[in-house]
């Protein structure tokens, strides 16, 4: 079973990108596996390492598929007319496939990955970013664990910025104010190609996408881009074996993505717990048996009343992050 939350940003075509074609690329790698052990099972060591070579692969797609329009790569772009790349790029008259190919590149999302083997006796979970896995499960004492089974991969986590720091000795400003480049707050994502190539593919290829971009913003961020990558798309494999013998007992694994432990905050636990009454209770609480639903809405308040208050202030600026919340059974 795969199941996945994926969180975009700067825009939405790298995200649709992922949730339609991971699945499949992990699939792939998955059925190459299984095939060369001929029916034996595989080690699930042997099935982290698949899953991140999957993710892995699928991001490096991305930009070698745009690079693959000019022959030579990179080397040969950087010496090619504008008008010239400009024509290859957007080919909007015969389909828009190049178009397509390089807006990935533009966009980025971040990415948690489960997966679950057909007898549901071990769960894997690929993250990359600042989504959340959290696994609940029920004791034979009928209370409940809660295990966090993710780290965020942003400036919050000192890990990874002296990650970052040591793969770029001596750049004061690979990260600054607990942003890569200073400009973007993940420090592992699917696309973010900018930061993941030299500044040349940004300035010959991406520049010269219709309509035209302002290239001020990514100025920026590009006169530090000295020794890519910045981003990495080498996910954090967690395996979580479900326990056979306990099959009896009730487990929950909620993926989540930053939205929904901003909105919780330090009363995650809490928030959790008031959702877990319900479930037990079986009350339909905000007049629905999706549990996902469930969860958000204890998050937002837990009545009406503040629901309401939250989901109705008036403000000139977006201040409620986007929320995408699976709650899954096990």
């Amino acid at each position: 079973m795969f199941t996945a939350v994926f969180d975009g940003h700067l825009g939405d075509a790298t995200v649709e990108h992922a949730a339609y074609h991971m699945p499949i690329i992990v699939r792939e790698f998955l059925e190459e596996i299984t095939r060369k052990h001929r029916g034996r099972a595989v080690p699930p060591p042997l099935i982290a390492d698949m899953f991140s070579s999957a993710i892995r692969a699928f991001d490096d797609a991305i930009a070698n598929d745009v690079l693959e329009l000019f022959p030579g790569g990179l080397q040969s772009v950087r010496n090619m007319p504008d008008d010239e790349i400009y024509t290859t790029l957007n080919d909007h008259a015969t389909g828009g496939e190049n178009f397509k190919k390089a807006r990935l590149c533009m966009y980025g999302t971040t990415a948690l990955v489960a997966l679950v083997d057909p007898d549901h006796e071990n769960l894997w979970l690929a993250n990359l970013g600042d989504c959340q896995g959290v696994m609940i499960s029920e004791t034979d004492h009928r209370t409940w664990n809660f295990e966090i089974l993710t780290t965020s991969h942003n400036g919050t986590n000192e890990h990874e910025v002296q990650r970052v720091k040591c793969e770029h000795p001596g750049e004061s400003e690979c990260v600054d104010d607990d942003r890569v480049l200073g400009a973007i707050a993940p420090f592992r994502c699917i696309g973010d190609t900018p930061f993941k190539q030299p500044p040349e593919f940004t300035r010959r290829i991406l520049y010269n996408l219709f309509p035209g971009q302002d290239t001020s913003p990514w100025e920026e961020f590009l006169v530090r881009n000295l020794t890519p990558p910045y981003i990495s798309a080498m996910a954090e494999v967690t395996h979580y074996p479900l326990g056979a013998s306990q099959k009896r007992l009730r487990k929950y694994l909620v993926l989540a993505s930053d939205g929904f432990t901003d909105i919780c905050g330090e009363a995650q636990r809490s928030v959790i717990e008031w959702w877990l009454q319900c479930v037990e209770s079986g009350s339909a609480c905000c007049e629905t048996d999706n549990r996902a639903l469930q969860l958000l809405w204890q998050g937002l308040g837990g009545d009406a009343e503040r629901v309401s208050k939250v989901l109705t202030v008036d403000l000139d600026v977006p201040w409620l992050d986007d929320v995408s919340i699976i709650v899954q059974s096990l």
